[in-house]
């Protein structure tokens, strides 16, 4: 079981979670995470024992100096973190780790053990996936919910994939099963510019989370990097023929898809986010 040391009683609190690993296409979703303890200064309160969950020889523990010059061994887990953002009525508990690769059951009841005792509500996951779709669009965001409620509210689709999961689905599925509320949000990351980061699937999925939480989110660096990554991605492309030729396929089967929606909802709820922004730094 996860020991929580130093928890205060927490308001109405919720979970963000994200895992490394096959759920996590080019880190962006454990990205999220990681900036939002940034941002809302977390402070961890337990995490999980690793020696029943990962194979060190596939997640090897990491060897460094901390900052007093000591050298200290790292091992892979998954932690919890709990944080009071500024602007939220309520509390908000963070769980950042790396898919395990043993006992997926038990890890994800101790996790859920462990956020009950902290009066959890609602459970968020959120993941990334590898995706036919243009880095010069916006990065596609698909979400679902397990229950009904939270589908209409949040303007969800239920999913119809089948085929092969990883640990955000087996959490999922152990919310379902346990009766706790559970959102998960999933980014769609160009295929053909893989390799971590991508800043611009962080900043999607975030925009998802302020859409949940009704609150904007302190941004920091990231929309700069997520032009950076764009730019970078562009000169990329202009270098291979054969990848700009793929590139203006994606976007015209993008652009063609997208017509009807783009004069929709999605451009009031992005409008609506911009002003709320405004409203916030004035």
């Amino acid at each position: 079981m996860i020991e929580i040391v130093d928890a205060p009683d927490l308001v109405d609190p919720l979970v963000i979670a994200a895992f490394e690993g096959w759920n996590d296409a080019a880190d962006a979703a454990s990205s999220v995470v990681d900036h939002l303890i940034r941002v809302w200064d977390a402070r961890v309160v337990g995490s999980i024992d690793p020696e029943e969950f990962y194979d060190f020889q596939v997640n090897r523990p990491v060897v460094g100096t901390d900052e007093n010059g000591y050298r200290r061994l790292t091992w892979p887990s998954t932690q919890i973190a709990i944080a009071s953002p500024p602007d939220l009525d309520r509390d908000v508990i963070l769980v950042r780790g790396i898919e395990p690769n043993m006992r997926w059951r038990q890890f994800c009841a101790e996790l859920l053990a462990a956020c009950d005792e902290l009066g959890a509500e609602l459970v968020v996951t959120l993941g990334a996936l590898l995706a036919d779709t243009p880095h010069t669009r916006p990065i596609p965001v698909t979400g679902t919910a397990t229950e009904p409620e939270l589908v209409d509210r949040l303007k969800l689709e239920q999913s119809t994939y089948e085929g092969p999961t990883g640990i955000v689905g087996v959490f999922q599925d152990a919310c379902i099963r346990l009766d706790i509320p559970a959102v998960s949000y999933w980014a769609a990351v160009p295929h053909y510019v893989a390799q971590p980061p991508c800043p611009k699937a962080t900043l999607a999925l975030i925009g998802q989370l302020e859409e949940l939480l009704e609150v904007s989110i302190p941004l920091g660096d990231l929309p700069e990097d997520a032009r950076a990554w764009e730019r970078g991605v562009d000169e990329l492309a202009e270098e291979d023929e054969d990848v700009a030729d793929y590139v203006r396929a994606l976007e015209e089967t993008r652009d063609t898809t997208d017509l009807p929606e783009a004069s929709g909802e999605a451009i009031a709820r992005e409008f609506e986010r911009y002003l709320k922004r405004r409203g916030d730094e004035d």
